[in-house]
């Protein structure tokens, strides 16, 4: 039976980064640049005040002070998206608001609030000074920024393999590009075995079931940034199985839930291993040890045949989603060229004791909490992999190790973080 590590590794090295596509910015949120970004342009284009103020002379404002105002006049009023057209010349000023280029002649700008504008306009019921008063000494340069200080034309400011966050997008239409290459998101297609298994919205039978795994694991495909693609339930038959299989052919990955333990219904193995081949089964897990991960020969969009990568998911909820989390969120991580495969993992200290001891590695559904500068962990109640709310009470995932019989409640563990909030 394999290691964590050593399933991880197998599932990693038979996955590849997908193909590219052009997309609208916005529609790229959450996907990798397949594109080196220059910009064709300066960020600000000009130089544009930083503040709504007057653009000055910075001389003209030595020895200024609240006593002693510097009197300038005021030549004109340049609104954002507008162009000045009077020089600031010794002795005049610039009526100016935020974004707007600075007048040539001007060096400097000075907010609103450092004049004593708001009494002149009082006095001339509104209007805007013909003079200003300037009540402080400012320096070269101040409140004004300065063309291409963000981006500078012909330079490099998004590197490919860049994850696009909304701070991406807002830079690409700073610089006025509509479109991009990014590695296109995986196609999932989803799978529920067993004829115990109905779908949603039905009445249920004696002796039935609903269809939560598909749902759930639906979910964590769409969260970590594939498409899902629900097909439905193949019954226990191995036609069943391989009809669905060719009618979705196309998707990248295919993910199957039941039939991978040892019963007599239990045919998801044996299809793949007559239909491509099985690349392990069963890993060292609690829950989730009967995974089964391999390739699946079917034909591709271009007629010819290829390999699609397969996780045969256990049956038991818990054991369902927990396997996504370690293994097949990573693999769909790489297929869309991300480099940081890793989930984050705190250190925190239990508030309940924790028993194993069969030679695999739990991972043990709890809520973390934050107190102070310490994280603390307490479990979510039944443990079974059947019980699918222990995960929807949960936030991380306690990593007990196979050598650890039991962990006592007050030592420290390593949790990997379903939940990764700034409020914990």
């Amino acid at each position: 039976m394999l290691s964590v590590e050593q399933a991880l590794q197998l599932v990693l090295s038979n996955v590849a980064i997908l193909d590219e596509e052009e997309k609208t910015i916005l529609a790229c949120l959450g996907q990798v640049l397949a594109e080196d970004v220059y910009s064709g342009i300066n960020v600000p284009p000009l130089d544009n005040s930083a503040m709504d103020g007057y653009a000055v002379k910075y001389k003209d404002t030595a020895g200024a002070s609240q006593e002693s105002p510097c009197i300038l006049e005021v030549n004109e009023v340049v609104l954002a998206g507008s162009m000045p057209k009077i020089e600031v010349k010794t002795g005049t000023a610039t009526r100016i608001m935020t974004g707007a280029p600075i007048p040539e002649g001007a060096d400097s700008v000075i907010q609103f609030e450092d004049t004593d504008e708001d009494n002149r306009k009082t006095a001339s019921r509104g209007k805007n000074p013909a003079e200003i008063g300037i009540l402080k000494t400012i320096k070269a340069g101040a409140n004004i920024r300065r063309a291409g200080e963000s981006v500078a034309r012909d330079s490099l400011i998004l590197k490919r393999g860049t994850v696009v966050r909304p701070s991406e997008i807002g830079v690409l239409a700073s610089i006025g590009r509509s479109l991009i290459k990014v590695i296109r998101r995986p196609v999932v297609a989803i799978l529920a075995t067993g004829n115990e298994v109905i779908d949603i919205d039905q009445p249920l039978p004696e002796g039935k079931i609903y269809n939560s795994n598909s749902y759930s694991i639906a979910a964590q495909v769409l969260r970590y940034g594939g498409i899902p693609r629900l097909t439905g339930i193949a019954l226990d038959n191995e036609e069943a199985i391989r009809e669905s299989i060719r009618d979705n052919s196309d998707a990248d990955v295919l993910i199957t839930t039941g039939g991978v333990s040892m019963g007599d219904y239990d045919l998801i193995r044996e299809v793949v291993a007559k239909d491509g081949e099985i690349i392990f089964w069963k890993v060292r897990t609690k829950p989730g040890k009967p995974l089964t991960f391999g390739k699946i020969r079917v034909k591709g969009k271009d007629g010819g045949e290829k390999k699609m990568p397969h996780f045969g998911l256990a049956g038991n909820p818990v054991s369902c989603m927990v396997n996504f989390e370690i293994f097949t969120r990573p693999a769909l991580y790489k297929m869309m060229g991300r480099k940081n495969l890793s989930t984050p993992t705190i250190e925190a200290t239990l508030e309940d004791s924790i028993r194993d001891g069969d030679g695999r590695r739990t991972f043990a559904r709890v809520l973390v909490v934050k107190r102070g500068d310490d994280y603390f962990a307490r479990l979510t109640g039944d443990q079974g992999s059947g019980v699918l709310t222990s995960m929807a009470l949960a936030n991380g995932l306690a990593i007990i190790p196979e050598t650890s019989a039991k962990i006592e409640k007050g030592e420290k563990v390593q949790v990997m973080m379903l939940d990764w909030s700034q409020e914990l």
